[in-house]
């Protein structure tokens, strides 16, 4: 993945030589000094509702940190008190299965419930610029000695205004209002004097003020985002936090800051039941897009496989009914001999809600496939089950997790939802990216699949939620 031209979000470790941590800091762990230090890459999820291209609410939870070393917690990773990953101008890219989606600048940091939360602006893609049309160049010089055909036509003396005398470079002349300005300087360095004689007052009020993104002082930043903060009546429960003016503070690179001064969108509260989520990756260096998508040789392998996934999810949530038991009766010998009837099995139990992804975490690796499903509350507290599994050499799934709870146990087994794949530690290869909710709680966990297996890499802490609903 890559972030183009000044729109690039830069996350840089070079800040981290010589740099001290003070006492009291709410990172925990050891900060490598090291000058040949990788830079570092961000990533978060990506929450909203409404249109993917106009989110009504939106905001920004972040997941994780690579410090070139190991993954750290991107909540409270150089947190002062704000985390670094929420910096102001921060950007981030959005990714659907590996493939960009759109853009998310970080404008300010808020504490939503005891959860850090991203605000900001939505932008689309940049579109690709079209090559400059290139314009034929005539060489006026040449015209009467060729016999070419040309398209302009010749200036002859007897034409109008052939002979006509150049302009007077003293002579007055009528500006529009926008180039008020313009002859205003003019006249000024040419007399000493200017075209408005008196200066601007400092006190008069301005419609949208702007500030300058590379002189402004952190206080003049707080003091903005304190005004969009009064202003939202939507944004319940949240408190902004000035930008900490720190030198030594290591940051993530500025990127274009046209969307810096937008109205910052509403963010969410809770977990409401619309609620869209998506991979947001942040990273110094472009990267080549790595999608994961799998390709089967044959496509009526995946409906197979499918068919197979489902039904051992039925049978972990225990909607596969019971044979019905077969009664044999006698046949005497001189009874007529009848046709054979043919029984209707019963339909599969319904998943609902069912989501099936197949992925291909590295190059040659084969299919990953994940499906979660839930059912209904006809029967009892509602259940949910979240199969990852893979395609054995006989051809069969070959489950490498399963995770299975209902409503009434999500404090002690959450339920997995599945966010999306990322390239977390920019190896080129992907991990799974899911979030672990409970009734009163979340964390996010990434899961790396090799050989065959299928390891916790990375969990965050536990982040409480303000809405408790179990069909969420």
């Amino acid at each position: 993945m890559s972030l183009r031209g000044a729109s690039r979000l830069w996350i840089t470790a070079a800040a981290l030589v010589g740099f001290a941590l003070p006492t009291g800091a709410q990172y925990q762990g050891e900060i490598n000094t090291n000058k040949n230090t990788p830079q570092l890459r961000a990533v978060g999820v990506f929450e909203w509702t409404g249109d993917q291209d106009h989110p009504k609410n939106s905001r920004l939870v972040p997941v994780c940190i690579y410090d070139g070393q190991e993954l750290q917690d991107a909540s409270v990773y150089m947190a002062r008190p704000a985390p670094l990953a929420l910096d102001s101008d921060v950007e981030y890219q959005l990714m659907k299965d590996g493939r960009p989606i759109g853009l998310f600048d970080i404008s300010s940091a808020a504490n939503q419930l005891g959860m850090w939360i991203g605000l900001g602006a939505w932008k689309p893609l940049p579109k690709p610029k079209g090559a400059p049309a290139q314009i034929a160049k005539i060489d006026a010089d040449n015209d009467a000695q060729s016999d070419v055909p040309i398209l302009h036509r010749k200036q002859h003396a007897d034409d109008p205004g052939a002979n006509a005398t150049p302009p007077d470079p003293d002579r007055p002349t009528l500006h529009k209002d926008g180039d008020a300005s313009n002859s205003g300087a003019a006249d000024s360095s040419s007399s000493g004097t200017a075209a408005n004689s008196s200066p601007p007052d400092p006190d008069r009020p301005v419609l949208h003020p702007t500030p300058d993104s590379s002189s402004a002082s952190s206080s003049d930043s707080g003091s903005t985002k304190k005004q969009k903060k009064n202003g939202d009546d939507d944004s319940s429960y949240v408190e902004n936090v000035t930008v900490s003016s720190d030198p030594n503070r290591p940051h993530l690179f500025r990127g274009k800051a046209s969307g810096f001064d937008a109205p910052l969108q509403p963010s969410l509260v809770g977990l409401p039941p619309d609620m869209r989520q998506a991979v947001a990756v942040s990273d110094a260096v472009s990267r080549p897009l790595h999608v994961w998508d799998y390709t089967w040789a044959n496509p009526a392998d995946q409906a197979t496989m499918k068919a197979d996934m489902e039904d051992l999810a039925r049978t972990a949530l225990g909607l596969t009914p019971p044979p019905a038991p077969t009664l044999k009766k006698p046949v005497p010998k001189s009874a007529p001999a009848h046709k054979a009837t043919r029984l209707t099995l019963p339909s599969p139990a319904p998943l609902l809600d069912e989501q099936f992804h197949v992925f291909e975490l590295a190059y040659g690796s084969g299919a990953t496939m994940v499906l979660s499903a839930h059912t209904d509350e006809s029967n009892g507290p509602m259940k949910f089950v979240t199969l990852v599994a893979q395609p054995d050499l006989y051809g069969n799934v070959a489950i490498l997790l399963k995770n299975v709870t209902d409503a009434t146990h999500l404090d002690d087994t959450p339920r997995m939802k599945l966010i999306d794949a990322v390239d977390a530690k920019a190896d080129n290869r992907g991990e799974l990216l899911f979030e672990l909710r409970g009734a009163t709680q979340r964390q996010f966990a990434l899961y790396r699949v090799l050989r065959g297996d299928i390891t916790r890499i990375f969990l965050t802490s536990a982040q409480t939620i303000a809405i408790a609903a179990p069909n969420q």
